[in-house]
Formats: structure tokens, C-alpha cells, sequence
């Protein structure tokens, strides 16, 4: 055992990781990464086929980002924007908001996803509050979405298998279907969808009273349950529900933004302007920490007056050094066209995929731009599920440790069914898509055999 793995396994402990399992198994360690692709502690490549954790935009190894990083730290290495401004942090959210859509032209930093949700959850209690609706605290997001970690986020995520032990969370949070049409129990059946899972939203704000309920938070395309897309209509009846009863629509972008569905925001892809975006993740590229929210000038106009203030803060939102490798980060998806490649090359990337249905134990491939799902089944004509235990034989015993023997690092995930995730940094083209294509093909037909005998 070397001396940092030892340090490692002594040490270190690993985010969502069963941590006696490596107890026995060696810990990846990666040490470097040069665009689509990272490299571990014994020289061997894997194509980083989640992007990191839906993250690294523009690849790894961009020397641009981390020299954006070494000028600012020595320039201006930290000051906090608590009453103050400094030139990141104001050219940033300048030009955050000049993306935006809409009136979303003011930008609150966080440092990263979690953060920013519950900042939104915050933000418009505070709003509502601060206009003499102080009853409206309540919000409504979708079963199975994630939303993060702490605990007003995890109150608004959907996945009861990470909720439980933390009960009870923050009262008010209220659950509403998804948009899962594989599954969907009103319209699998049917050639369309009804948009019941639209009209789920205004039947929940008319059980808790419309002048309680402050916010309806949801993801552009879903990611937590494998890349459930809004069907046509959608966000649009979302959007008229939202405005009939006075509550305000929080997009959850800290995925979907920065061209991940081929446009800056979710929002732009599917059609609508939200009163609230949040994002993290792709706007560094995850060279740096950072997060936010994108807010509409309705929601900020009462935070103008002399007296008000939005009693909430975190030390690092807006840190100088983030938002300094944020600009940057800009600068390349621009100059190299970076929206653009994911537009060209989406629908690539969904025919490799869908060249795996021959296969018996996939059951569905959905998603959108360079962002995708494949749900495994016990059985493809009736939809069958694999039990809890088989399938977490199926996920974490079978093709986890395949498809990454084989070279491939992506999701394995079972908040919903089981499904493997997928999504490249946003530079992939037709090379990356074959070898995804390569791996799967081995690994699930390895893991069909398997699993049938």
C-alpha cells in the first residue's frame, strides 16, 4: 500500500461513499486531467463521462482557468461582499445577468449548489414577507429531484432514501409528480402526455392555500431519477399556474446551465423565464467554488428600499478568485464556440445511446443535450424492476466497477430505478461517443448475463 492510500483510507472521508468498502479496496486517486479525459495514481486514462459531477464545461487541464486564478490571488485574494463590492464579483453578476433571460439582473454568490437553493428557499420567504404576505413559506418541488445536501435543500429534494435519517427537516416543503413518462402511471400508455404532472402543481397549491405557498423549484430536465425531459407544454402550463396564484418559479439550473442542453440556461431550451434561477457547477467549469441565484427585478425592487435587507449571507459567495476563473471560464465557451458543439454533436450522442435497446436489461434512454439516462429493467416488454438488492448487486457490484475497469467514469444511481448517468464535458465529440458507446455495450451485456443467471 502506498503511503497515500494509506493516508486515504486513515483520513479522508469520501462524500456519499461507503466508506468500509474501501476498507478493503483500493481508493481511486486521480491525479491529473488534460480535456475529456483523467488519469489516476498508476498512468491509467478514463474518459470522465459525468464531467467530473456535471461540471467540467470546457475539460480538464485548461491552463487559461487556473492562470485567471494565480492573477486575482495576487491581486486581490479574498474580500467579502457583505456591504462591499470588488471588480469579479461585479463583472461577473454584469454579465451573468446580460445571459439571463428576461428581468433576471440581479445576482446573489453562493459557493455552490446547496447553497444556492437555500438561499432561493430564503430569499423568497423574505420577499413575500417583505411585500405583507408573510403567510407564503411553504414550497413545492417533484418526487425523486435532488436539490442538495443541507438541510432546507434537502427538505425541497425529492429522494427519500437520503431524507430519512435526518428527519424531521424544515417543515413546509411539499412533493409533486415528475415528468418520468417511461413510468408515468396517467399517460405511458397513451401517445402523449396529458400534462397532469403540470396540473399535480396547482392541485397542491390549492390543498396548502395559495397564500401560503411561496415557490415551486424545479429542474429544466431532471437529473436525479436519470433525465426525465419536460414533455411540450410543460413549463409553459408551470409557468400560468405559478402567475394564477401569485408564487414564484425557481429554475434549479445548478446542472442544466452553462450549455450543458446546448444553451446557457435550461430555461432558454425549453421556453421559459423563471423568477429565480439558481446555478454552480459548469460556470467555472469547477476550477473554483461558486454558486448563486439570477433573481428578476419584481423579486429585488422591495430589497431597494432604505430599510430592507435580506437578512442571509455566506462568507465565500462571491469569492474574487471564483469569479475571476468564472470570466474566464466565459471567455473560452465563447471564443471556442463551446454551445455550439453541443448542439452539433447532441443528437450524436443520443443515437449511440440508442444503439444499445437491443440489449435486454435496457429499459429506457432519455435525456437531452450532453445530458442522458439509461434505465436498466429486469425485463423490457413489461418494465419489470430489479428488487433493491438485486439492483444494487446490478449497480455497484457489476457495473460500476466494469465500466471503470474498462476506462469509463460515470453514475451508477439508484434514488429512482436503477439508471446510468451520463454527461461529457461539453468538448466531446463522435471519439468520446464511441468509446461511451464501446464500454456501455460490454458492460451491459456482461452485466445482462449476469444478472440472468
Amino acid at each position: 500500500m502506498t503511503d497515500l492510500q494509506h493516508k486515504a483510507r486513515r483520513h479522508l472521508w469520501m462524500h456519499f461513499s461507503q466508506l468500509g468498502a474501501f476498507q478493503r479496496d483500493e481508493i481511486p486517486i486521480m491525479t491529473r486531467g488534460e480535456g475529456c479525459y483523467v488519469f489516476d495514481q498508476h498512468g491509467r486514462r478514463y474518459l470522465d463521462g459525468l464531467s467530473g459531477l456535471f461540471v467540467v464545461q470546457v475539460g480538464h487541464g485548461r491552463r487559461e482557468l487556473g492562470e485567471a486564478a494565480a492573477r486575482q490571488s495576487a491581486e486581490l485574494g479574498f474580500f467579502p461582499v457583505w456591504g462591499y463590492g470588488h471588480e469579479p464579483a461585479i463583472e461577473l453578476a454584469a454579465r451573468l445577468a446580460h445571459l439571463a433571460p428576461g428581468d433576471l439582473n440581479r445576482v446573489f454568490f453562493t459557493t455552490g449548489g446547496s447553497e444556492a437553493v437555500e438561499s432561493a428557499w430564503k430569499l423568497a420567504v423574505a420577499y413575500f414577507a417583505a411585500i405583507g404576505q408573510p403567510r407564503r413559506h411553504k414550497v413545492i418541488s417533484r418526487y425523486i429531484a435532488y436539490h442538495g445536501t443541507t438541510f432546507g435543500a434537502l427538505s425541497i429534494t425529492g429522494v427519500p432514501s437520503i431524507k430519512g435519517i435526518y428527519e424531521p427537516l424544515v417543515p413546509g416543503a411539499i412533493k409533486v409528480a415528475n415528468t418520468d413518462r417511461y413510468r408515468c402511471i396517467d399517460c405511458s400508455h397513451l401517445d402523449g402526455c396529458t400534462l397532469r404532472c403540470a396540473d399535480d402543481i396547482e392541485q397542491r397549491i390549492l390543498m396548502e392555500g395559495p397564500d401560503t405557498v411561496a415557490a415551486v423549484f424545479l429542474e429544466p430536465l431532471q437529473n436525479s431519477g436519470g433525465g426525465f425531459k419536460p414533455p411540450a407544454g410543460y413549463w409553459q402550463r408551470v409557468r400560468e399556474i405559478c402567475d394564477r396564484y401569485g408564487v414564484l418559479l425557481v429554475s434549479d439550473e445548478v446542472i442544466c446551465a452553462f450549455g450543458r442542453l446546448g444553451t446557457w440556461f435550461g430555461g432558454e431550451r425549453y421556453g421559459y423565464v423563471p423568477d429565480i434561477m439558481t446555478f454552480a457547477k459548469g460556470v467555472t467549469s469547477g476550477y473554483a467554488p461558486l454558486g448563486g441565484l439570477i433573481v428578476s427585478d419584481r423579486i429585488v425592487a422591495p430589497f431597494l428600499e432604505d430599510t430592507k435587507v435580506f437578512l442571509h449571507g455566506i462568507t465565500f459567495g462571491g469569492h474574487p478568485v471564483s469569479c475571476a476563473v468564472a470570466l474566464a471560464n466565459l471567455d473560452l465557451m465563447e471564443s471556442e464556440d463551446v454551445l455550439g458543439n453541443v448542439q452539433r454533436n447532441m443528437g450524436s450522442f443520443d443515437a449511440v445511446l440508442q444503439e444499445l435497446r437491443d440489449i435486454p436489461i435496457v429499459g429506457d434512454v432519455r435525456g437531452d443535450g450532453y445530458y442522458r439516462a439509461i434505465e436498466l429493467v429486469r425485463d423490457q416488454k413489461t418494465k419489470a424492476a430489479f428488487t433493491s438488492a438485486e439492483s444494487d448487486r446490478l449497480l455497484r457490484g457489476i457495473l460500476s466497477p466494469r465500466m471503470f475497469e474498462l476506462g469509463l467514469y460515470c453514475r451508477a444511481d439508484d434514488r429512482g430505478e436503477p439508471v446510468i448517468t451520463l454527461a461529457p464535458a461539453l468538448i466531446a465529440g463522435e471519439e468520446e461517443f464511441a468509446m461511451i458507446g464501446s464500454v456501455l455495450r460490454s458492460a451491459l451485456s456482461e452485466a445482462t448475463s449476469a444478472m440472468h443467471h
